[in-house]
């Protein structure tokens, strides 16, 4: 594994994706997925420091209490669509307090790369769209423990429904499997290495 000490940057594994082709009109669409409490937020804003301020989407804003996983089509119409097209995409983000899509509209422009991190984004409908995908390696009971620990006993009852939803999905639709490139967590930095023929 090429490892990212402490006072290093993402800049060597952001400069590989800047090289990489278009995959979705004029956009580099980089995928970051793994289990819930992986650290895909915290990666993908990090990665998308190095990338210069790549534009992040995160799947949390179109899943809901009732669709989980059945995102696609709003990824689709709302984001992938307009991005294709060179335009900028717009969505109105899901609140999951209020249980509904928010007043304020998002807007995300077709740079050179975008970044979809959420569980899911390398699923099979959209793999033909992205240039590459990046899976946190944390197997998942550590995962849903960090999450469960981050979010606090009042979030028991949601990470029991979500656990389970999240097996289906990955049970129906794996995404490590098809893995560019695997990303492990440090106590300091990060670590990577070339997936496919090691996920497969």
């Amino acid at each position: 594994m090429n490892h990212l000490a402490p006072h290093t940057s993402l800049a060597p594994l952001a400069a590989r994706l800047r090289d990489l082709s278009p995959s979705c009109g004029p956009v580099r669409l980089i995928a970051v997925d793994g289990h819930a409490g992986s650290g895909k937020s915290t990666f993908a804003a990090r990665l998308a420091d190095a990338l210069g301020g790549a534009p992040v989407l995160h799947l949390d804003d179109l899943a809901t209490h009732d669709e989980l996983f059945d995102w696609t089509g709003r990824l689709t119409a709302q984001v992938l669509e307009p991005l294709s097209r060179g335009e900028r995409a717009r969505y109105a983000p899901y609140d999951w307090v209020l249980r509904r899509s928010g007043p304020t509209t998002y807007t995300l422009p077709p740079a050179p790369v975008v970044l979809v991190e959420g569980v899911g984004a390398g699923r099979r409908a959209l793999r033909p769209l992205l240039s590459h995908l990046l899976w946190m390696d944390m197997d998942a009971e550590s995962s849903w423990r960090r999450g469960r620990e981050r979010d606090g006993a009042e979030q028991s009852a949601f990470w029991d429904g979500w656990t389970e939803a999240e097996r289906r999905h990955f049970s129906a639709d794996p995404s490590r499997p098809f893995a560019d490139t695997l990303v492990r967590q440090l106590r300091e930095g990060y670590e990577w290495r070339q997936g496919t023929s090691a996920t497969a």
